[in-house]
C-alpha cells in the first residue's frame, strides 16, 4: 500500500492543537507588505493558496479585499471559516487548481506553502497552474523560507509540553541539503498513546525559485527577506518573491 503524503496526515486536528495561536500580527505584517507593492482595486479578486486556518484571509478581509481561500485540509478549512467567514473557501490540490483560466488578479502563497511534493516537476506544476489562473499582468507573491538560513540555524531536536502532551521535534537535512525533514512525536500525558508525523520541504535557493517562476511565465519583480520589506541576506528568515504574469 502506498503511504499517504505527509501533508495529508499532518495538517489536521493535531497540527491545530500544536499551533493553536499562530501569530496574527505576523500575518498582518505580511499582508501590509503585499498591499504596499500590489495596490488592489475594489473589484480585484485574490486567491490565498494553501490558506490554512485563515489568518492571512482574515487580514485581507479586514481591509475590504475580496479573497478566496484554497486548502487541501478539511480541519484547516473549518478553522478558516471561523477566521474569515465572508471569504469563499474551496478544497483542492494546488497541482490541479479548480478555477478557470485568467480568474484572479493576485495569488498569494504565504508562510512556506510551496515545495511540499516529492519532485521538482510537481512544484513546476503548481507554478504553471498559478500562471494559468492569473490574469495577464496579475501578480504572485510567494513567501518562502530562506534555504541558507534554514541550513545554518537548524535545531536538530527540541521538546516541549503543549496542552498536557509532550511534543518532540527532530530535524535533519536530506538529499545532500536539498530538503529539510522534521519528525514530530506527540506523546499523551499518561503515556497511553503516541502519534508520529512528518514534514518535508524542498530547499530552493532564491535564484532557483525565480528561475522556476520565469520558466512558467511568471516574471520575478522583487525579492525581500522579511515581512517588513528588508533585503534578502544569509541571516534573513524569508525569501519573498513578487512576480507578474506575462
Amino acid at each position: 500500500m502506498t503511504e499517504s503524503p505527509w501533508f495529508r496526515r499532518w495538517f489536521g486536528e493535531d497540527y491545530l492543537h500544536l499551533y493553536p495561536h499562530r501569530d496574527q500580527e505576523e500575518a498582518e505584517d505580511a499582508v501590509a507588505l503585499l498591499l504596499a507593492r500590489v495596490p488592489l482595486q475594489e473589484d480585484s479578486s485574490v486567491l490565498d493558496l494553501a490558506c490554512g486556518p485563515g489568518r492571512h484571509l482574515q487580514a485581507l478581509a479586514s481591509r475590504g479585499i475580496h479573497a478566496f481561500g484554497l486548502d487541501l485540509s478539511f480541519p484547516l478549512l473549518r478553522k478558516a471559516t471561523q477566521a474569515a467567514p465572508r471569504c469563499p473557501l474551496v478544497r483542492g490540490d494546488m497541482r490541479t487548481l479548480p478555477f478557470r483560466d485568467d480568474t484572479f488578479h493576485l495569488v498569494t502563497s504565504f508562510f512556506t506553502s510551496f515545495g511540499y511534493f516529492d519532485t521538482e516537476g510537481e512544484d513546476r506544476d503548481v507554478l504553471a497552474e498559478i500562471r494559468r489562473i492569473l490574469r495577464p499582468g496579475g501578480h504572485l507573491l510567494l513567501d518562502y523560507l530562506n534555504a541558507e538560513w534554514v541550513r545554518s540555524t537548524l535545531t536538530p531536536r527540541d521538546s516541549r509540553e503543549v496542552g498536557g502532551r509532550e511534543v518532540v521535534q527532530v530535524r535533519r537535512l536530506v538529499e545532500g541539503g536539498r530538503a529539510v525533514e522534521k519528525e514530530i512525536v506527540i506523546r499523551d500525558a499518561e503515556g497511553l498513546g503516541t502519534k508520529n508525523f512528518r514534514e518535508r520541504v524542498r530547499l530552493y535557493e532564491a535564484q532557483e525559485l525565480e528561475a522556476l517562476m520565469a520558466d512558467q511565465g511568471l516574471e520575478p519583480l522583487e525579492r525581500l527577506g522579511d515581512y517588513h520589506g528588508g533585503p534578502t541576506a544569509p541571516d534573513a528568515p524569508r525569501v519573498i518573491v513578487l512576480a507578474r504574469a506575462g
